[in-house]
């Protein structure tokens, strides 16, 4: 699950990481009165999206208009905001479609000296969690990675004692922080460290990390994302989720038990479990097709839950075929037809259908197909479906 900008900041500000003061303003006047407040004379309008770039994103109505703006006055913070709220943003991350700006941020302006980069998340190498950081604040981490991978830091840590001094130490010693800013970095990076292993996080960012001219390190961004998984330990965050910056379809799977996610392919996919969902989508991809999604009904899907994900999938208008991919373990083959042909009588098809079956009870489940004088397709492996289904869009 992610969250907005000034959540993330809201949260670190209560875990004792520092974050600049700031104002959420839903309304130009708001946004006016949030300079005043703050007491000027520099104040930062930042829209609030679940997407990077901002800075750099444009809006679609308002071309000359960027994400990220820095004010002056009261009067210029109101412009900003009745040319930001309610128009489309487009990001490097957004997609062209781009995202709209509900929610803006009115936050103080700092004296900057310098800007890093600082994210933490799992490594699959360290086993845990691990801190990195660069030099090249505010840019974007891939970039840096590639043209200079030598200015990218890495300090995996336990995440039961979390970052250690001399870990935090040997960090700021390598981006060459002293003084002020090294006594500042003490604190900072163990506390982000332990607010993303108490939270559950899957990733936490800030881009950029600045230190002032003071030499005090504040969070002037701040990414975070929630595992799933781990969300029934924190009821909290439930009122953080912005169901308008979730794909409606995702949303709509996810109150229906499914896991779905959407993608730009032609061929819907409907399979029982996550790692046969996922060697689905590779063999289509392999024998020359895309996925439109990623969809797993689990081990005990009923016939609702079929009938939904059906509806679901062809809801997208680039479906253009569908491949069900079916390994009855916990739930028998047969079972599985029954469900499948009820959903296909109740949603109606209109693209073609090719099904894989192997399990329990699967030479009784494709005799059901055979007789059911439906036209669906069946396939006699995994790679005679990928390829079945890839031949439909060719025909």
């Amino acid at each position: 699950m992610k969250i907005h900008e000034y959540q993330a900041k809201q949260l670190f500000a209560a875990a004792g990481v520092a974050v600049p003061k700031g104002i959420v303003a839903k309304t130009p006047d708001e946004a006016a009165a949030a300079f005043t407040e703050l007491g000027g004379p520099l104040a930062v309008v930042k829209s609030q999206i679940h997407a990077g770039g901002r800075g750099k994103g444009r809006f679609k109505e308002h071309p000359e208009q960027a994400g990220v703006v820095l004010v002056r006055s009261a009067d210029e913070a109101k412009a900003n905001a009745a040319r930001m709220l309610g128009k489309t943003l487009v990001t490097i991350q957004s997609g062209e479609e781009g995202k709209t700006v509900n929610t803006l941020l009115v936050e103080q302006g700092l004296n900057i000296a310098r800007e890093l980069y600082l994210g933490v998340v799992v490594d699959r190498e360290a086993g845990g969690p691990i801190l990195i950081m660069s030099s090249e604040g505010g840019m974007n981490i891939e970039e840096v990675a590639e043209k200079h991978p030598e200015k990218i830091l890495h300090e995996a840590f336990d995440p039961a004692a979390g970052l250690q001094p001399f870990q935090a130490r040997k960090m700021a010693f390598e981006l060459g922080l002293e003084g002020e800013a090294l006594k500042s970095a003490a604190k900072f990076l163990p506390a982000v460290c332990k607010f993303f292993v108490d939270n559950d996080c899957s990733m936490t960012e800030i881009n950029p990390l600045v230190v002032t001219k003071e030499g005090a390190l504040i969070a002037l961004d701040g990414k975070v994302t929630f595992d799933d998984n781990a969300l029934f330990r924190h009821k909290n965050f439930e009122p953080l989720r912005d169901l308008n910056e979730e794909e409606p379809a995702e949303v709509r799977a996810s109150n229906t038990g499914l896991s779905y996610v959407k993608l730009d392919g032609n061929i819907g996919c409907l399979v029982n479990g996550a790692g046969l969902a996922m060697s689905t989508m590779d063999l289509i991809k392999y024998h020359g097709g895309e996925p439109a999604n990623f969809l797993d009904v689990g081990g005990g899907a009923n016939v609702d839950q079929v009938t939904e994900a059906f509806r679901i999938i062809l809801a997208d208008p680039n479906v253009k075929a569908v491949l069900v991919n079916i390994f009855g373990g916990i739930m028998k083959c047969d079972t599985i037809v029954t469900a499948l042909l009820e959903a296909y009588e109740k949603v109606g098809f209109h693209v073609p259908l090719v099904v894989r079956l192997e399990g329990t009870n699967v030479k009784i489940a494709r005799e059901m197909l055979a007789n059911s004088g439906r036209n669906i397709i069946a396939a006699n492996d995994l790679t005679d479906a990928a390829k079945k289904v890839v031949a439909t869009l060719k025909a």
